[in-house]
């Protein structure tokens, strides 16, 4: 069967990114650094081409391509948080030199789009309370940085 691994395309900082986000989640590892073997747009010959890395247990690359490309929102990474203290630890690292948006969305420091969502999320949107379903949505299209306790509030009736 075919597999499919995400390339993401940064100007020069590919080594740098995939060592950043593998600190960043259990089950992550930089597998191989491929260094070019004559000089590309990307850099001079033994300069960093492609870094394949492990994050979570899905594969990517980040490929050195020289010219800068920029990310957008059209493609980001979800992570899904077992808690709030995940939210926070991986919404205040991946923040750093980055950009928050709404509703749990945040740019990091590459411009890569991420949504940190706690675990709870998904289950208030399809739980059988309809009404609380709805209040729910409408506290989370409140905030920056999702509150899994606050969303449970809300679809609970209680407020954010």
């Amino acid at each position: 069967m075919s597999r499919i691994t995400p390339c993401l395309w940064f100007a020069t900082e590919a080594e740098e990114a995939a060592n950043f986000y593998v600190s960043l989640l259990p089950d992550s590892k930089i597998e191989t650094v491929q260094r070019s073997v004559v000089d590309t747009p990307s850099g001079p010959e033994g300069s960093v081409l492609l870094v394949e890395f492990t994050l979570a247990g899905q594969r990517y690359i980040a490929l050195n391509g020289g010219a800068p490309m920029n990310f957008t929102h059209a493609v980001s990474f979800m992570i899904d948080c077992r808690d709030q203290a995940e939210v926070d630890r991986l919404w205040d690292a991946l923040l750093d030199g980055g950009v928050a948006d709404q509703c749990g969305w945040l740019r990091d420091r590459y411009g890569l789009s991420w949504q940190i969502v706690p675990s709870i999320l998904p289950k208030l949107f399809r739980g059988p309370d309809r009404d609380g379903a709805r209040r729910a949505m409408q506290a989370m299209m409140k905030m920056v940085k999702l509150d899994g306790d606050a969303l449970q509030r809300a679809y609970n009736g209680a407020g954010v």
